[in-house]
């Protein structure tokens, strides 16, 4: 052992005596230790000595102060004076120094180890390093954390065989299992994130990337950046804070200064160990005047990251599998299988976009060589999922055109009555937007056609008018709400609009059933029977519309409402009550461009941009819950002057995983202490169907007022005296599901309020609240909503019958065109993809929109 420790102590000295500048050895101390590790250890074993002295000199580099040099240097030799003389890990008093992440012994159930890499040498002066957490001269010293035990020397892991071959007739369809290291145990892990073939493992994207080219040192950090710094984690302290929560403060350091770290996650204290090294991402905030850092992502380092000095891919994980172990994984199969992905990008169209082949781009989406090469390899697998995802969606407008349906009289004689029993006269954009859909049901095919407005604008109106045609053509019509609390508004509203219209064929008055789930045995047969007999000409209701038994005489028009909160197959199953009837597709969320082209392409799209005359702005404001009393205040002022407020719960009762305040806790809470002396009622999904509509009837007739509610609210309230409406744990909701909650009030003549409770501080939750206070349009919000969450969360992807999107954003505009442009002419060329060329593309088309259900 004296034999590579005065090797270091030689070139140590030779570095003091040139004035700390990297320069006794070439290629620099970083380059010198990836060498004399080997040696090292095998003179000595795995000690912490050895694993300090290596953090230390590979951060040597990045470090400009020569103070801060001359300090770690000593650290140094003190350090290799210590194993020579059979010392402690640390003098007392001194800071403790991060031990190498990846010398440290995993636990027996530990991932296998994937093909190894050889440990490269490239680092350079301003390259990421492991700290060197010597502290400033400013910093008082830091308790010791307790001495770990050392640990037991180990034989390094055998080299992993290569990949395998593709098996026979398998290709990149094989098991994960073919991959080296990953037995029966580790596939069931992978396959919770839904990786079961060697195909899934390459399209398991990273949900980011930490940049270990582009390292800031504690002391160079400013307020405002978004950065990843390296550094030691000195002390772990927790407290807790209100009830069941707990805020976790690390202070991490890296040999040039010290930064507080803050989470309100308790699991987090579960992954910090004092004295180890970690890569902490996030925004720089300052707290009292001090840099801190609030809820960073954080990894364990691979000294391997570090010295090749490249972007890292931040895989998703799931429990007994690391970020490490999985990269090494990749690695793998990235070399030997990605070459046997076959491109099914029609070589005209991957030239004509400019787009990398399909290999080059899984190489690089996971072993990015720079962030030009990132940027390329996820424009081309965007343009992938949009290019099948269009090609699908033109197919499937292509198959429900070529059907026949039944053309209707439209004519502005059968129209009259129903608009003449309107209280009101409909808006230009209301009336755009029937003439639309009149059009569509004089032709003998069968609408398909989007219906689109922001909360209020007056849609029911104009479904109600396609509708009326139906059952002026001696047909019958349906729509289908999400909760039986829409349908029961949409009930009464329909038997509003049509009590005063005698059916234009029959001459009897129009009748109205309604069918939900909590209908008494009795009822419900008779309006099936109404139904099948065509004594019924419009049934409203819930999903038990499409259940089995219920039969129409004659639907020739299905109105579905809210549609994104139905699955795919309850949508079908609707259209499938009539032969090929009309479809209306209705949504209250605002739709951006974007969304509307790729999820509904295959549908005509009307939209209401104009809301009703006399519907005032809703004012919003943010407040903490340290000022929830102002807003108890506010409501109590408002009831006092006769008017009602709704108060929403993120949960319905309380949770011991979550601290969000609950609906049936808070209802006893503010009835007893906060409200005394109001009428507080309570709504939530939990109850049965006859409860909740008792609940609002009373609601509604100005018999409660507050009421207290779950999200069961979002949708289908109408009570024109309801002027506040405050909104608990305000980000916890979507922006969307927020704009929906707003629109429950506003809708009478008196001004109206919008209340958010939330400390948020930082992150997607502060711009959510942030928008919706300055913003009262619910497409500018929708779009915003889209941006911030992102494809897979603006609708569910379940729901809307829409592939999930790996990579593509719906906000990328200039890909979707592009794609869609590619899409249009390779279909019009060769609808069924039937030629040789498109025998790849009509399988990822087919697998990509498998089990995806009815599109429209």
């Amino acid at each position: 052992m004296d034999n590579a420790i005065s090797r270091l102590l030689k070139i140590l000295a030779l570095e003091k005596k040139q004035g700390y500048r990297n320069k006794a050895v070439i290629g620099g101390l970083d380059k010198f230790v990836s060498r004399w590790e080997a040696d090292a250890r095998a003179e000595a074993g795995d000690s912490t000595a050895i694993n300090q002295i290596i953090a230390l000199l590979l951060g040597y580099p990045a470090i400009d102060d020569l103070a801060a040099r001359e300090r770690i240097l000593e650290q140094v030799i003190r350090r290799a004076h210590e194993i020579t003389s059979g010392a402690g890990p640390a003098l007392a008093g001194e800071t403790p120094l991060a031990p190498d992440a990846a010398a440290v012994s995993p636990p027996p159930d530990a991932a296998p180890v994937a093909p190894a890499e050889p440990a490269t040498a490239t680092s350079r002066p301003g390259e990421p390093f492991v700290p060197a957490p010597s502290k400033p001269a400013s910093l008082a010293p830091r308790p010791e954390p307790p001495a770990r035990e050392p640990e037991p020397r180990r034989r390094a892991p055998a080299r992993a065989p290569a990949a395998p071959a593709a098996a026979p007739g398998l290709g990149l369809d094989a098991p994960v299992t073919r991959l080296p290291g990953v037995g029966p145990g580790f596939a069931q892990k992978l396959a919770r994130l839904g990786v079961e073939t060697v195909h899934d493992l390459l399209y398991l994207l990273p949900h980011r990337y930490d940049d270990y080219s582009k390292l800031q040192t504690i002391n160079r950090l400013k307020w405002g950046e978004e950065v990843t710094v390296i550094g030691t984690v000195w002390n772990v302290s927790s407290r807790p804070i209100g009830d069941d929560r707990k805020m976790v403060t690390a202070v991490v350091g890296d040999g040039t200064g010290e930064i507080q770290m803050t989470w309100f996650n308790p699991f987090i204290e579960k992954q910090l160990r004092t004295g180890q090294a970690y890569a902490f991402s996030g925004k720089v905030d300052s707290y009292r005047g001090v840099l801190t850092m609030r809820h960073p992502n954080l990894e364990p380092l691979d000294r391997n990251q570090l010295n090749t000095g490249r972007l890292v891919p931040i895989y998703p994980l799931t429990e007994g599998l690391s970020n490490n172990w999985l990269l090494k994984l990749m690695r793998s199969a990235i070399s030997a299988w990605a070459e046997e992905t076959v491109d099914f990008l029609p070589e005209t169209v991957r030239r004509t976009a400019d787009l990398l082949p399909l290999a080059k781009a899984l190489t690089q989406i996971h072993l990015p060589d720079s962030q030009a090469q990132l940027a390329a390899a996820h424009r081309r697998l965007s343009f992938d999922e949009f290019f099948v995802l269009q090609l699908g969606v033109l197919a499937a407008r292509q198959r429900f055109q070529g059907q026949a349906g039944r053309a209707l009289r439209t004519d502005e004689e059968l129209l009259a009555p129903f608009l003449a029993s309107l209280p009101f006269s409909l808006t230009t954009a209301q009336r755009r937007a029937l003439d639309g859909i009149l059009a569509d049901l004089a032709r003998p095919r069968p609408m398909s056609r989007l219906l689109q407005g922001d909360v209020g604008s007056g849609k029911t109106a104009v479904a109600a008018a396609a509708l009326w045609i139906a059952v002026a053509n001696g047909a019958q019509g349906a729509i289908m709400a999400p909760t039986e609390i829409l349908a029961e508004q949409h009930a009464r509203s329909f038997g509003r609009m049509f009590e005063s219209l005698t059916h234009p064929v029959f001459g009897r008055p129009i009748r109205v059933v309604t069918l939900t789930g909590s209908l008494r045995a009795a009822e419900r047969a008779e309006a099936l029977a109404a139904l099948a007999a065509g004594e019924a000409d419009i049934a409203v209701g819930t999903h038990a519309l499409v259940q089995e038994g219920v039969e129409f005489r004659e639907l020739a028009a299905a109105v579905v409402d809210e549609q994104h909160r139905f699955g795919v197959e309850q949508r079908g199953a609707l259209r499938q009550k009539g032969v090929q009837p009309h479809m209306l597709i209705m949504s209250a969320t605002p739709i951006p461009r974007s969304l509307a082209l790729t999820i509904y392409g295959d549908l005509d799209i009307s939209v209401i941009d104009e809301m009703p005359a006399g519907r005032t702005p809703i004012k919003t404001r943010w407040l903490t819950t340290a000022q929830r009393e102002r807003a108890y205040d506010f409501i109590r002022r408002q009831a006092q002057a006769g008017r009602q407020a709704f108060i929403v719960y993120p949960l319905v009762e309380e949770s011991e995983t979550s601290d969000a305040r609950a609906a049936v806790e808070e209802h006893a809470r503010l009835q007893q202490s906060v409200f005394a002396e109001l009428r507080v009622g309570l709504l939530h999904g939990r109850l049965k169907g006859e409860e909740k509509d008792a609940v609002m009837r009373a609601f509604s007739a100005g018999e409660l007022d507050v009421l207290v509610a779950t999200s069961v609210v979002e949708v289908g309230i109408d009570v024109p005296n309801a002027t506040v409406i405050l909104i608990e744990g305000a980000e916890r909701f979507g922006l969307a599901q927020l704009h929906q909650f707003r629109g429950r009030v506003g809708r009478g003549p008196h001004a109206s309020y919008c209340i958010l409770i939330s400390d948020v501080e930082q992150g997607d939750g502060v711009r959510r609240l942030q928008a919706l206070e300055t913003n009262n349009d619910g497409f500018a919000l929708a779009q915003i909503d889209l941006d911030l969450r992102g494809p897979g969360d603006f609708f569910g992807t379940r729901q809307s019958g829409l592939p999930p999107l790996r990579t593509a954003q719906l906000s990328d505009l200039r890909t979707l065109e592009l794609a869609r442009a590619a899409a249009q002419a390779v279909f019009a060329a060769d609808p069924e993809l039937a030629l040789p060329e498109h025998r790849g593309l009509a399988e990822r088309v087919a697998a990509f929109w498998r089990g995806a259900g009815d599109v429209s």
